[in-house]
């Protein structure tokens, strides 16, 4: 990846609907250039995928959560997974290390529906403990790093 790839990237950061042709005029590039870079940075895997991002409060989802959850043996770790991975109002599920095995954030209508994500979440086997924290705000919430040119 050159510079050029992160110029193109930056931008897609931004706007995921930029075109070609609207990258190619910001960056002094050919648009068969920028569509031909587009598809190698998606063939390699640095590109996985676009998307659309919503603002939760206007489809009535008012309750973002955090749940840090301690599962009491790994072997439970995969039924937990597919578990969490078959819940639409998981948006994200981390492995981490620390005092807690993982880290969700859940988005939910209200906070009924967060408890009850919280109790199907307390019944999967294996879980031993659960510490959930309510989203007042987020100030900043990136959805990928921003890339920096290289130092030639």
């Amino acid at each position: 990846m050159d510079n050029t790839d992160i110029k193109i990237i930056n931008l897609l950061r931004k706007n995921a609907r930029s075109n070609a042709s609207e990258i190619a005029e910001k960056i002094k590039l050919s648009v068969s250039a920028v569509i031909e870079r587009m598809k190698k940075l998606e063939a390699s895997g640095f590109v996985l995928g676009y998307t659309v991002l919503l603002d939760h409060s206007k489809i009535g989802k008012d309750v973002i959560a955090m749940m840090s959850i301690s599962i009491e043996h790994p072997k439970y770790n995969d039924a937990f997974e597919a578990a969490v991975i078959q819940n639409p109002n998981i948006t994200e599920c981390h492995y981490v290390a620390g005092d807690f095995d993982y880290l969700l954030k859940v988005i939910t209508d209200n906070t009924k529906s967060l408890e009850k994500v919280l109790n199907e979440i307390k019944s999967l086997q294996g879980v031993s403990k659960t510490k959930t924290s309510i989203v007042f705000s987020s100030p900043k919430n990136e959805f990928s790093v921003d890339l920096k040119a290289k130092n030639r």
